[in-house]
């Protein structure tokens, strides 16, 4: 019987200590998630739309890496293009980082957005920053400025349409947060 308990509480022993040395490298490389729900409401000015989204996405800054997915569909038209753009959550604010674009004008590499709705996911690294921020500070290639920006609620990622270019879905991304904007 003895044995038995001192197996239960040394196997309770090494799943708790394998949490905490989980959550502590999670913690040392940056590993914070966003979670998000994109509308057409977050749009500036707001939208009235069918169109939804997800945006998933975790930092790593021991990488110099954001992990990302994105999920939309509902649209009231194609898809055109993606992005994460830099300002608050009143205002439209410049391309920062493509996630996908059917229109050509993404930096090389840059995927096609499912038409019809779908996912699309990726890495952003510092080269994939680019220079549309730098009349606000944001320069090409500041990964760190962009995670700053993130943390600040200072970004935001949108859906844009044939019918809607300046955008059909869009959410403002909380860093650090696990949380859902309706």
């Amino acid at each position: 019987m003895k044995t038995l308990r001192f197996k239960l509480v040394l196997a309770v022993t090494l799943v708790g200590a394998l949490a905490i040395a989980l959550v502590t490298i999670a913690a040392a490389g940056g590993g914070h998630s966003i979670r998000e729900h994109l509308t057409g409401y977050q749009e500036v000015p707001a939208l009235s739309t069918p169109g939804h989204g997800q945006f998933r996405a975790s930092i790593d800054r021991a990488h110099n890496e954001i992990h990302y997915r994105l999920t939309y569909g509902g649209l009231e038209s194609d898809a055109t293009q993606s992005h994460i753009h830099f300002e608050n959550r009143t205002n439209s604010g410049p391309v920062i980082v493509f996630l996908c674009s059917n229109l050509g004008n993404g930096p090389p590499g840059t995927q096609a957005c499912p038409a019809n709705g779908g996912t699309i996911s990726g890495t952003i690294k510092p080269a994939d920053v680019g220079a549309g921020g730098s009349a606000q500070g944001l320069a090409a290639g500041e990964f760190d400025e962009l995670v700053r920006a993130i943390q600040a609620g200072a970004t935001y990622v949108n859906v844009h349409s044939v019918t809607r270019p300046a955008g059909e879905i869009r959410a403002q991304l909380v860093h650090g947060k696990s949380k859902t904007h309706h």
